[in-house]
């Protein structure tokens, strides 16, 4: 795990440098959390409490600048799972797009979908419409497989 989180944190740096940007100490301490808790979708505040815990002397607001810079050049993505609270979500750097999510509105699970399901649907977007897809996101809002189990337990 550790192994891997380094050679993300390597790219991370490289598409730093790439844009005129160095990897602070703060920055990096705040990248290795969202690589730690990629699966989480971390809120700014949850990221600055564990940013905290190895940089006791940070600020909120240092967390805060570095997440926007890092949405700014496209590393996170700002997402909103219809809770109010804007989390962070790691792009990868081999994938042109964002994932896509699955969203359970009964417990708030999130999965994630790993693979482009839409490049059909952009290169129809192209080929009628003549529009260049840059990007998109994809949200499926339902019930989650262990939410639908308990509602058939109880409805037995």
């Amino acid at each position: 795990m550790q192994k891997e989180v380094q050679l993300e944190l390597d790219t991370i740096n490289r598409q730093l440098k790439t844009k005129g940007f160095k990897l602070t100490a703060q920055r990096e301490a705040t990248v290795r959390v969202l690589l730690e808790y990629e699966k989480d979708h971390l809120s700014a505040e949850e990221v600055f409490l564990l940013v905290k815990d190895a940089y006791p002397e940070i600020g909120l607001a240092t967390v805060y600048r570095t997440l926007e810079l890092l949405s700014e050049l496209h590393i996170v993505t700002k997402v909103n799972f219809g809770d109010g609270v804007a989390r962070y979500d790691l792009r990868s750097a081999d994938q042109p797009h964002h994932h896509h999510h699955l969203i359970c509105t009964q417990c708030g699970n999130v999965e994630e979908i790993k693979e482009d399901w839409l490049l059909p649907l952009e290169n129809r977007v192209l080929s009628e419409f003549g529009f260049t897809v840059l990007d998109h996101r994809l949200d499926f809002q339902g019930v989650c497989r262990e939410c639908k189990a308990k509602e058939q337990t109880r409805a037995v």
